[in-house]
């Protein structure tokens, strides 16, 4: 696969590709599979319609892996937690976590319910060409810590911060319980037929650089390590989301480096590339107009021409993209020597 040898920093013969959020409403396969499942959690726990909305995007953009359609928030969804998806208003937790009381309650083997992701895995490499990566993912532990502290996204993170601030044992003892789960779940996508892992810090700018590396990047890492020791032939994707400006002190057991659109790709390359292979970095904006697209490419392609590379963008497919430059995206890519 090349998707795999590229991110073993292995030479391929092409630059492979692939995008974040890539099954999703700028497709209006996708929107007719939404209605049929009736809401969002209702898809996810859909292994036939999941599967199909996973596939979607290989078939239609021709991108080089296909990553599992879900959600971050099922796991603490199956931790216990209850979860709903409001329209114009995103996920919600009924009752956040406030107490030790609260965390206690909580599942340590909440990746033993989530047979509905498995099994759409297991069918979704059965139905997925060979050539074709399968990625499965979770989301990283402060992100999921954020959701779970403040009941939904936030702008100020204000709750998670009073917390790690004024209470930081409580925020570690929430982290690791999360993490424990993560590194089984992981597991168990692999077990189900995934080919790679990736971990979503969505939220990692949200921390100043020394509370990061301590209530985030670290229990990234223990995932990764954890993964790796036992699965060495499974690429490991971390992607911590607006830490340009300390990636000096990025380091652990993993193969790829995600790149936010924020960062400057040439200074990942300096601080980086020399240890992972990159993965990135286009502004999803730059789809809407084809020039703007193809010229943003371009200068990445030059960039990272001597160098282990993905082609991502720098974060997720907006709904109203336009999908015919996201197809000539692709070819674009493919072609390009």
């Amino acid at each position: 696969m090349i998707f795999v040898d590229a991110c073993f920093k292995k030479k391929t013969p092409y630059t492979p590709v692939w995008f974040m959020r890539q099954a999703g409403r700028y497709l209006s396969e996708y929107k007719e599979v939404r209605k049929q499942a009736g809401d969002f959690l209702s898809l996810c726990r859909n292994p036939k319609l999941a599967s199909e909305v996973t596939l979607q995007p290989v078939e239609i953009l021709n991108v080089d892996a296909a990553i599992l359609f879900s959600d971050i928030l099922v796991v603490p969804l199956e931790m216990g937690m209850d979860l709903g998806f409001y329209a114009g208003e995103g996920p919600k937790f009924k009752k956040p976590i406030e107490s030790q009381n609260d965390l206690e309650r909580l599942s340590d083997e909440a990746y033993k319910r989530l047979n509905y992701v498995y099994d759409t895995i297991s069918l979704t490499r059965q139905n997925l060409a060979k050539d074709r990566a399968l990625i499965g993912f979770c989301g990283a532990p402060w992100t999921l810590a954020t959701y779970m502290i403040e009941g939904e996204g936030s702008k100020t993170y204000a709750k998670s911060k009073k917390t790690l601030y004024s209470n930081p044992q409580f925020l570690h003892a929430i982290l690791e319980k999360v993490t424990h789960n993560l590194k089984h779940y992981l597991e168990s996508q692999i077990q189900a037929g995934v080919n790679a892992v990736m971990v979503f810090d969505s939220w990692a700018s949200a921390l100043e650089e020394n509370a990061y590396l301590e209530f985030g990047w670290k229990y990234c890492k223990q995932i990764a390590s954890f993964i790796k020791r036992k699965y060495p032939h499974i690429p490991v994707i971390l992607f911590p989301k607006g830490i340009s400006g300390y990636l000096d002190r990025i380091d652990g057991e993993f193969d790829v480096f995600g790149v936010d659109w924020s960062t400057p790709l040439g200074i990942a390359k300096e601080k980086l590339g020399h240890k992972y292979a990159l993965q990135g970095n286009l502004e999803p904006c730059r789809i809407y107009n084809e020039d703007s697209m193809l010229e943003g490419a371009r200068e990445i392609l030059e960039l990272m021409k001597d160098s282990a590379h993905i082609f991502n963008l720098g974060h997720g497919m907006l709904p109203d993209l336009p999908r015919e430059n996201a197809i000539n995206l692709v070819e674009f890519i493919h072609n390009y020597r």
